[in-house]
């Protein structure tokens, strides 16, 4: 960053560090002893829509990659689309596998980057629930490095529980790197995986 830069405000981008999310798994006992929020298993990346042979292929090989898992039913990931236009890669685990979750994300993540289509990445989620059926995400913005907790409030519509928000933003700030600026807390409504 030069000093021009600097005199304009102007910020370097801070770059994607797909290892944290690695850190999601002993976030998780933190986030339990917490607040009583266990991994539900579901994860996804989500990322501006992209059509052509090249991501068909990029597909295809997270789709081979993952599907050489033996510990898991079904397809590897899922591919669907929200009512926003973009699209989710989506993958489900047993409760218990949040670290095995946390490699599919990662894997996903890191075969779209591979093969070009970084720009296009947008975030990953894990979701988690409470004994009352509460859900909660736990969101990773590619192009910010960061977590934030997401927490819809349960009965449908578009409202969110932001006090439950932030005492998971307390409670994990030990253990994740989270987001510090509120207004990048984005809400994913609908989001498949959560």
């Amino acid at each position: 960053m030069g000093l021009l830069d600097i005199l304009l405000g102007r910020t370097k981008p801070v770059a994607p560090d797909l290892d944290r999310l690695f850190a999601l798994p002993s976030a998780a006992v933190t986030l339990e002893a917490a607040a009583g929020f266990t991994p539900s298993g579901s994860g996804a990346v989500c990322f501006a829509t992209v059509e052509g042979a090249a991501f068909e292929q990029t597909h295809r090989e997270v789709q081979a990659l993952l599907d050489a898992d033996a510990d898991r039913d079904g397809p590897p990931v899922e591919l669907r689309r929200d009512d926003y236009g973009y699209s989710w890669l989506v993958s489900q685990r047993a409760p218990d596998q949040l670290h095995l979750l946390v490699n599919d994300l990662h894997a996903v993540n890191s075969s779209m980057e591979v093969n070009g289509f970084g720009p296009q990445l947008l975030c990953s989620l894990a979701g988690f629930r409470d004994d009352a059926g509460r859900t909660l995400a736990l969101v990773y913005l590619y192009k910010r490095g960061t977590f934030y907790p997401f927490a819809p409030l349960p009965g449908g519509g578009q409202r969110r529980d932001n006090a439950l928000e932030l005492r998971v933003k307390a409670a994990l700030a030990d253990d994740l790197r989270l987001e510090q600026d509120l207004s990048r807390w984005f809400p994913v409504w609908g989001a498949p995986g959560l």
